[in-house]
Parts: structure tokens; C-alpha cells; sequence
């Protein structure tokens, strides 16, 4: 079956999003580029620069990971590089892919600046942060931690089926028991599950 991984690192992978690091060239496939907010202090104006040549590129899906961590000490750069990126997805009409840690109230003043569909990746947080983000139409992007995670699962069980994603991040080995895990507690087919993501998928892609 067809299993799509919305945001991985594996650039084996060739049915998924593959996140594109700085400063690597354009993947052959589905890639998502942008300055992740742990290295916005790190050679920002080159990092700028690789992000707006190979963002034009066919195979770029999305803008991200990008966003918000509360480790980062330099808060307005960051927030000022996040806002640059949610400018660009804008202008390419590309979806963002969003990395938050600890910044989730903040992410609805960023959304309401775009007309793109934004994506929370590797979500696992509780269930007031899920309901938050729904009411400001986040998509949310669950990962592995879902196969162990009790209260994930039945948060979960609750969420739209059209606006979740499935990914591996980093994680090593397959999607496969992600999809399984999912259709079962959704008390649907894998087949189902595997539409109800290309339709989410044709929802939000340029």
C-alpha cells in the first residue's frame, strides 16, 4: 500500500516530504525547505538566500520546518526569520510546515497573516492545545511517539480525519505501523486511512 510520510529526514524515502537541510540541492522528489528556528543565528543571510533558490524549485511541497522554540534565546530574531518564511510560503502559495516547542499560543498571530494552510509537525502535546489549534484551522502531522502515547491516542480519536498527516521525523524504520495504529483506532481500513491523506494532501499542495 501506499504510505505517504507528510515530514521525514530519509532521503531514501520517495513517498513522503523529505525535509531538505541547508545547504543541500533540490531532492528528486517531494522536498520542504526552510530555516529551522534552533539555527536562525547561524549564517541567517546564507541560509536566506539557499531558502529563496531552491524554494522555486518544482519538487518544493512546502516551506519548513520552520517556527518557534522557547530554547532559542534570541526570541525577536527568530520570530522576525518565522514571519520572512510565512511571507515567502505566501508569495509561492506553498503550505508551512511548523516546528513548535513551546510556543503554541503564539502560532495563531503568525496564522492569521497567510492564506496557505499551515501544518504543526510531530505533534504530542494535550488535548487543549489540539482544540486551540483546530479552532484556528492548524492541520496537525503525528509522529511515532503516537504507538506509545495513551493520552495522544485518545486525543486522536477525536481529531478530524481531514486535517492530520502522518510522518516518521527522524525516526528510524517505516511508516507502516503508524498507518495501522491510526486506522485502528479510527475504526477505519488502511485503504481508507491511505485516501483520506491524498485528499489532505490535494488539499493543501500547491
Amino acid at each position: 500500500m501506499n504510505y505517504f510520510d507528510f515530514h521525514h529526514h530519509n532521503s531514501r524515502c520517495k513517498n513522503g516530504i523529505y525535509n531538505l537541510n541547508f545547504p543541500d540541492l533540490p531532492a528528486d522528489s517531494l522536498f520542504s525547505a526552510g530555516i529551522h528556528p534552533l539555527t536562525v543565528s547561524e549564517s541567517t543571510d546564507e541560509k536566506w538566500e539557499w531558502l529563496l533558490k531552491v524554494s522555486q524549485h518544482l519538487n518544493c511541497a512546502a516551506i519548513g520546518e520552520c517556527g518557534l522554540d522557547a530554547r532559542v534565546s534570541d526570541d525577536v530574531l527568530q520570530k522576525e526569520i518565522f514571519g520572512r518564511q510565512t511571507e515567502l510560503a505566501n508569495k509561492l502559495r506553498k503550505p508551512i510546515i511548523i516546528h513548535c516547542v513551546r510556543r503554541f499560543s503564539e502560532l495563531p498571530h503568525f496564522k492569521r497573516k497567510v492564506n496557505v494552510p499551515m501544518v504543526v509537525h510531530g505533534f504530542n502535546k494535550k488535548q487543549s492545545v489540539a482544540n486551540e489549534l483546530r479552532k484556528h484551522d492548524f492541520y496537525l502531522s503525528f509522529g511515532k511517539s503516537l504507538l506509545q502515547n495513551v493520552n495522544l491516542q485518545l486525543l486522536l480519536k477525536e481529531f478530524p480525519l481531514e486535517k492530520m498527516f502522518l510522518e516518521t521525523d527522524a525516526e528510524e524504520g517505516s511508516i507502516d505501523e503508524l498507518y495501522r495504529t491510526v486506522s485502528s483506532l479510527k475504526g477505519i481500513s488502511e485503504e481508507m486511512l491511505i485516501l483520506q491523506i491524498e485528499k489532505n494532501l490535494k488539499a493543501i499542495l500547491p
